[in-house]
């Protein structure tokens, strides 16, 4: 905008400078000429003939003349020529007159006579270029403007649809769940982006070369804790059967629940690091289905709850999700066990599954001591365990649950029973 201005203000000169310049030289002309003819006769100044014997000097008839004395008084010429003062400084003096209302160039010189200084003006009757060069710099700042608007409108769509590969690489990348890393094809892309995606899909494979190590990591820490663990476990069973160790029973009893709750909070950190997203990235998921994932962890939990006099049902409805069926019976066997740890002996545990909505959830349920309300969202954090919570639970069963829930982006929601007694964890997925 600001070239386009300057290069109307420059057109407007280029219009005007020369009928300036053309108007000032006739000005001078007819000046010198009439000084030239200027007599003093008996003390007054008069036009005289060429004083060489030639022919007198023709004056244009679109310029127009006065001589002055000092005082201003008109001595020979138009009156209509306004009187230009003048400074002892300035022996001649160029300016802009209205002459029968309109607007003329004049040129006033000083003149040294015999009789005084006469001031002698001329000026340029004929109209001026200015208007016509006005009216050119507006037609030509307003084209210049349409040019750059038409300018802008096609910069504007040729980029929109130059980065049209852009976007779509954009949308592609936005599409992908974060469990997603294949590469992305390079071919597909203009060749000013392509090291882009080059650099991208080797992160990618960076990023899946990283998540396998940290999945092998979790596998083999679990395979080395799970077996001296349940070694432990088992030479404890044993031990706590022979005669001899009856006088320290109760110690090893203690040494045994120690080292359960050892293998349950072990078992537990392994889940959480399972469900985390960056384990997960290269997860290969597959078609679960709910009501099948009820039944094998209810009957895990079956001997446990008979031993507590509780009563754990099923309801489930065939339905089918796509996760890992690892982490779905990380996520459920934590609800379960947290559901018999807080429900009294007598107390009833329902496990459902099914469709809500036209959406799978999964749902336990107890009539146990139940969660506040104000304390629903603090029991998701990890290490965090309800005052005088019964047990040495870890805190960590409903921050796995919510970890592997927001892994599949299911909602999880925590409120009262059916009959406002106990938690009932129901879990949404899209």
């Amino acid at each position: 905008m600001l070239l386009a201005l300057c290069g109307a203000l420059v057109h407007y000169f280029n219009s005007v400078a020369p009928g300036v310049i053309s108007s000032d030289r006739r000005l001078k002309e007819t000046t010198n000429a009439l000084m030239r003819r200027v007599q003093v006769a008996d003390g007054r100044v008069t036009l005289d003939a060429n004083p060489n014997g030639g022919p007198a000097p023709q004056v244009p008839d679109f310029v127009k003349y006065a001589v002055r004395d000092p005082q201003g008084h008109l001595l020979i010429g138009d009156s209509q020529i306004p009187a230009v003062p003048m400074n002892s400084a300035n022996a001649q003096l160029l300016a802009m007159a209205q002459i029968d209302h309109r607007s003329a160039r004049t040129l006033t010189t000083r003149f040294d006579t015999r009789a005084g200084v006469v001031i002698i003006t001329v000026a340029d009757a004929r109209p001026t270029a200015e208007p016509a060069a006005r009216f050119g710099f507006m037609s030509t700042l307003l084209w210049d403007f349409v040019q750059l608007d038409i300018t802008l409108v096609l910069v504007w769509v040729g980029i929109q649809i130059g980065l049209r590969p852009v976007r779509r690489l954009r949308d592609e990348i936005a599409a992908r769940s974060p469990l997603d890393l294949r590469p992305i094809v390079e071919t597909s892309v203009p060749r000013e982006i392509a090291p882009v995606v080059v650099k991208l899909n080797r992160l990618f494979t960076m990023l899946r070369s990283s998540v396998q190590s940290q999945q092998q990591f979790i596998a083999n820490t679990a395979h080395q804790l799970r077996t001296p663990i349940t070694g432990m476990q088992a030479q404890l069973d044993i031990l706590i059967g022979e005669p001899a160790a009856q006088p320290i029973s109760g110690r090893l009893r203690t040494l045994q629940e120690s080292v359960r709750q050892l293998a349950h909070s072990s078992n537990q950190l392994l889940s959480l690091g399972r469900a985390d997203p960056a384990a997960n990235m290269a997860a290969k998921n597959q078609s679960v289905v709910l009501s099948a994932i009820v039944g094998e962890v209810v009957a895990k939990f079956f001997d446990r709850a008979l031993q507590s006099n509780i009563d754990l049902g099923v309801e489930a409805q065939p339905v089918s999700i796509l996760a890992d069926p690892s982490l779905l019976d990380d996520l459920l066997s934590n609800l379960v066990d947290n559901a018999l740890k807080y429900t009294p002996a007598g107390g009833r545990i329902t496990v459902s599954a099914g469709e809500r909505n036209g959406s799978p959830y999964l749902a336990v349920e107890d009539n146990g001591p139940g969660i506040p309300e104000a304390e629903h969202q603090r029991v998701r954090q990890r290490f965090y365990r309800l005052p005088n919570s019964p047990g040495h639970g870890s805190g960590l069963g409903l921050a796995i649950v919510d970890e592997i829930a927001q892994l599949y982006g299911a909602s999880m929601s925590i409120g009262p029973g059916a009959s406002g007694r106990g938690t009932k964890v129901l879990l949404q997925f899209p």
